[in-house]
This record gives structure tokens, C-alpha cells and sequence, in this order.
């Protein structure tokens, strides 16, 4: 028995056969009869994937006890794919990838329901379409490349072993009225806050089938759900400073939810926090060691370390035309060491929980069809490995499961599941905060600081990002997420709570300067996307994701003082809650 043959015959027990899947068949059968397209003249495709998000999603809003809307949605997003050329070289990989300037078909809305007449019909257009657009990127690349020398040739698509999975299908979801009588609870924590000016309770629930058919002989069948409970809130501080804080509980299932009482505490938190910030007094520009306490680690590690390990491959552009592309700060650096020799970091999609509690980026197959293994991505403080998908990178030509977003040009964007960072050497937390005093002692400097939570996912308006993100390009930063609780810390052990802080320079080459990593390690789920700080609501398309890490000492970091006009206070006070 093949191995192929064998993986089939274990996994088909977990569900229906796939005989008597509407949906599976009619893309197999388009799929076969599509491998014949072709015209006189013009490539033929080598590559053909079909897939869809077949679900239902329900979401809700609620803001100090009141309802303010809800709703539920059976979908079907399809996504075809066709490559023309061969592995070596294809119409990916080129800015006008995607690009078509024929007739299109009306073929936007996908049958919701199971005739597969219909839906044969749909794919056909929607492969027509698709092979035409391949063809017409194919030769403009092909003619690009006429007035171009490439510094280094690399194929622009990696085989892989083709994977069959056939998963049970799951119902539908629960009625969502208890769902919504729970934002409704949960918003009216915010009476309590009067100083708080807005908090807007979601919650997003969504089960799908992810069906998946290729030429290659990839078919799978795969089984996904989330569901969340979100709080963004802002409130003003006297001179007029806008400040935010938000809080997310995530979950693959509605039975890992944390309990009512934990999300309560969370969401009642967030108003504490916005309370104190509007008392706080503005930060001043600092220098010296940083205390990354809590979540703050594992939030600061994700951008630092996570979105570094994927290196995304610059396309190929028109003559003349130079593209602005923005590169991993990791890349050229392996078997460089980037951390202390104490630390390994490992992505293990695999693991479903850590020392009980459910992990969020577990996942079983990538967008790509490819399963994942654990991975060794730092060892000993070494950078061994990148998070690839099936688009070569410079001295990778293979995927190692990890293409988890919708990317640019063809190609998928990568991004971890389930990212382990484990300190060898570590000290109680509450020697972190003194190593930090001592040092700021040593070098005569009136405080230190710690910072315990970040913007991140930012809770900001896209407005308020995009002027963020030029305001940090001037001063020659680049893009991190804000500090929301940042504290001085005096020798005397006294805190102080300060706000309007950023970072200036932070970047991967930070993380050599880490001196010391706390013993209890702290788990951060989150909604990854293509957005700046992974911005909530930024993308259409997210990635489940958790990082498992300490809190973290860096030796030598800058902070300054955001230097921005401040909107005006209400006129009118707001009515007594």
C-alpha cells in the first residue's frame, strides 16, 4: 500500500465518504475536464486548484447593555487558481499577477446550494477567467523579463506530496441569543467607567468546510471554526489625548471559551486601565533597559520575532517601474545568531493545548494543502529555518506547511500556528523588575520602565494607523505597535503610569540585547493578518495564531514622547451613567 493510499484510508474513517460530497464531486469532475484547457498558441495550465470556504458565521455588537446589531450569514467564498508555464518558471511571482484585461463573467455569487449543475457551471467561468488572466500575466512577465537581469533565478512554485483528508463535517452553530445576551452583560461592565467614552462589545462566531481539489491529486475536506469576544474602548485625557485599550478572548470552538467570569474580569480591566491612563501624566523621552512584563512579551515577540520569520520574495516588476517591497528583517541572517545562545523558539501547529488550556494556531493543513510539522526555527540563539510556504525563497526551494494568509502576486503569505519561545536560563518574575532597578541605579538614571501591555492587535482606526505609520517613518522608525501601560519604576520600587509613549528604533536586532527572561511563561492568542499591527478588522482574511513566551529584560531600548495634534475635548460633558 502506498503511502498516499494509506493516509486516505485513515483519515476518510473521521467523516462521510467523499462519494456523497455535492460539492467535492463537482470539482473533481470540473477539475478533470478543466486539465484540458489551452488554446492555440498560448501555455497550457500545469497547475489547477479549486478551493472553498463553504460556512455560516453569526456576529453581534453591543455597547453599555444595549444591543446594537446583529447577524447571521450562510457563505461560500471560492478561490480558483490557475498556473501556466511549469514549476520553474510561471505567471506568479510578477506585479501583474492577477491582473486581467478581457471580459469577465458574471460569475460573483457561488450557489449556496448543493446542485451540482450549478456548480459546475460556476467553476467552468470562473477557470475560464482564471486561465485567461495566467496566460495574459505569463507573457508580460516573460516580455518584463526581456529588459531585466535577475540577481538570482529561482523556480516560483515547489512541489509537494499531493494529501487527501477527508474530515467530518460539522452542524451548524448554536442559536446565537445566548451569545448575545452574553455582549449585552459583558457591555454593561462599562456603566461602572464613566471616564471611558466609547466601548463597543463584538462577538464573532464562524464554523466553515474548507474543500480543496487540485491537479496534483491534493483533495482534502478539512473541518475549521472560530469564535471571539472582543472589547475596543477609548476614552480622552484632559489635554486631549485619545487613548485605547482592548481585550480579545479567542477560541476554536465554542466550548474552549474561557469562563463568563474570566471574560468579565478581562473586559472590566480594560476600563481600569483606560480610568488610570486618563489621570496618568505624559511620558517623556527615555533611554535604558525595558521591562516587557506579561503579555507584553509575547506581544512584542510576535512583531519582532514571528512576522520576521516569514521572508516574503520580491516580484518580479515592469522596466522602469521600481516597486517599493517590504522585506523580512530577518533575511540573509541564517545560522546567525539572533537571540541570546538561551533561547530556541519552535512553531508546533500540532499541539492542541499547553499545560491544559487550548491553543489557538492549532491547525492541521495549510492554504496550501500542506500539513505541518513541529519546527526548529532558533536553536541555541541561531536562526535555523524560515516559515515557508510553496513560493522558493533563497536557499529553500520547499514548503514546510506554514502558508496560513492570502498573499501578494500568486503567492500565499506565511505565518506561525502555535510559536514556542523557551528560555534555558530564567529568573522569577519578580527578579526581572529588580535586575531592572539595579541597572537603571548603575547608570544614574532616575527610573526605569515597564511596559505591560501593547497595542497589538491595534484596536486604532485604520485613519489613526495610517498617520502613525508616517509620523514613525519620519523619525526613521519602524513600525511597532504603541505601549499602552507603560510604568516608571523609581529605586524605591515606587510605579508610576504613564502615557503617550512610543518606541523609536525597535527593531529584530533588538532581541541580542535581551539579559534575562522571567520562568513563568505567559500564552497570547490572536487574529493574525496582512495589516499593519495586525490591525483588527484590517483584512478580510485571518490566521489563528498563539505565542508561548516569557516576559523579557532588554538591556538598551529608546522610547519618545508622540508628538501629534490633540483633538479637542466634548463640548457638552456626557450624561451621568
Amino acid at each position: 500500500m502506498t503511502r498516499r493510499l494509506l493516509l486516505f484510508t485513515l483519515v476518510a474513517a473521521l467523516g462521510a465518504p467523499a462519494q456523497d460530497d455535492v460539492i467535492l464531486r463537482a470539482m473533481q469532475d470540473e477539475l478533470a475536464r478543466s486539465k484540458a484547457l489551452g488554446v492555440v498558441s498560448a501555455e497550457q495550465p500545469y497547475y489547477i486548484e479549486y478551493t472553498l470556504f463553504d460556512g455560516e458565521s453569526v456576529s453581534a455588537s453591543a455597547s453599555l447593555g444595549a444591543l446594537i446589531g446583529s447577524r447571521r450569514l450562510n457563505y461560500r467564498l471560492p478561490r480558483i487558481e490557475v498556473r501556466v508555464g511549469d514549476y520553474e518558471f510561471d505567471n506568479t511571482n510578477f506585479v501583474a499577477t492577477g491582473v486581467y484585461s478581457g471580459t469577465r463573467y458574471d460569475v460573483d455569487q457561488f450557489p449556496l446550494d448543493n446542485s451540482y449543475l450549478a456548480l459546475r457551471r460556476y467553476l467552468w467561468l470562473a477557470t475560464d477567467a482564471a486561465y485567461k488572466s495566467a496566460v495574459e500575466a505569463y507573457t508580460r512577465k516573460r516580455a518584463a523579463l526581456k529588459n531585466v537581469t535577475l540577481s538570482e533565478k529561482l523556480p516560483d512554485f515547489a512541489r509537494v506530496e499531493p494529501l487527501v483528508r477527508i474530515e467530518e463535517i460539522r452542524g451548524p452553530l448554536p442559536d446565537e441569543s445566548q451569545w448575545i445576551a452574553l455582549i449585552r452583560k459583558l457591555s454593561a461592565v462599562f456603566l461602572s467607567f464613566p471616564d471611558v467614552h466609547s466601548a463597543i462589545v463584538d462577538f464573532e462566531g464562524g464554523r466553515n468546510t474548507r474543500y480543496m481539489v487540485t491537479s496534483e491529486g491534493t483533495r482534502l475536506r478539512v473541518a475549521e471554526g472560530r469564535i471571539s469576544f472582543r472589547v475596543r474602548a477609548t476614552a480622552q485625557a484632559p489635554d486631549g489625548m485619545v487613548l485605547r485599550d482592548a481585550i480579545v478572548f479567542n477560541a476554536l470552538d465554542p466550548d474552549r471559551l474561557p469562563p463568563e467570569a474570566e471574560m468579565e474580569r478581562g473586559f472590566r480591566q480594560v476600563g481600569e486601565n483606560l480610568t488610570a491612563l486618563v489621570r496618568a501624566p505624559v511620558g517623556e523621552a527615555y533611554a535604558g533597559p525595558i521591562l516587557f512584563e506579561g503579555i507584553a512579551g509575547p506581544q512584542l515577540l510576535a512583531q519582532l520575532l514571528g512576522k520576521n520569520l516569514a521572508v516574503p520574495r520580491k516580484p518580479v516588476t515592469l522596466p522602469g517601474r521600481p516597486l517599493t517591497f517590504p522585506g523580512s528583517e530577518l533575511e540573509g541572517r541564517l545560522n546567525v545568531p539572533i537571540l541570546p545562545e538561551w533561547i530556541d523558539v519552535v512553531d508546533d501547529p500540532t499541539q492542541k493545548e499547553w499545560r491544559g488550556r487550548p491553543l489557538f494556531g492549532h491547525y492541521t493543513v495549510d492554504l496550501e494543502g500542506v500539513a505541518p510539522k513541529p519546527l526548529v526555527l532558533v536553536e541555541k540563539g541561531v536562526l535555523k529555518n524560515y516559515l515557508l510556504t510553496r513560493q522558493p525563497v533563497r536557499g529553500f526551494e520547499g514548503s514546510n506547511g506554514r502558508a496560513r494568509l492570502p498573499g501578494n502576486f500568486g503567492a500565499k503569505a506565511a505565518g506561525f500556528g502555535n510559536l514556542f519561545v523557551r528560555a534555558s536560563k530564567t529568573v522569577p518574575a519578580p527578579e526581572l523588575r529588580k535586575r531592572l532597578i539595579e541597572l537603571c541605579v548603575q547608570r544614574n538614571k532616575p527610573y526605569g520602565m515597564i511596559v505591560r501591555k501593547l497595542d497589538f492587535p491595534s484596536s486604532a482606526p485604520l485613519s489613526e494607523v495610517r498617520r502613525l505609520l508616517t509620523s514613525m517613518a519620519q523619525s526613521g522608525s519602524r513600525p511597532v505597535s504603541l505601549p499602552i501601560l507603560a510604568y516608571r519604576v523609581y529605586p524605591d520600587g515606587r510605579e508610576e503610569l504613564v502615557r503617550g509613549l512610543r518606541f523609536r528604533g525597535l527593531t529584530a536586532r533588538a532581541l541580542k540585547d535581551i539579559i534575562a527572561a522571567s520562568d513563568e511563561t505567559h500564552v497570547f492568542d490572536f487574529q493574525d493578518n496582512t495589516a499593519p499591527f495586525a490591525l483588527m478588522g484590517g483584512a478580510n482574511f485571518v490566521s489563528e495564531t498563539s505565542i508561548i513566551a516569557p516576559s523579557i529584560l532588554i538591556d538598551d531600548l529608546e522610547m519618545e514622547a508622540a508628538q501629534e495634534q490633540l483633538p479637542t475635548l466634548p463640548i457638552v460633558p456626557p450624561p451621568p451613567l
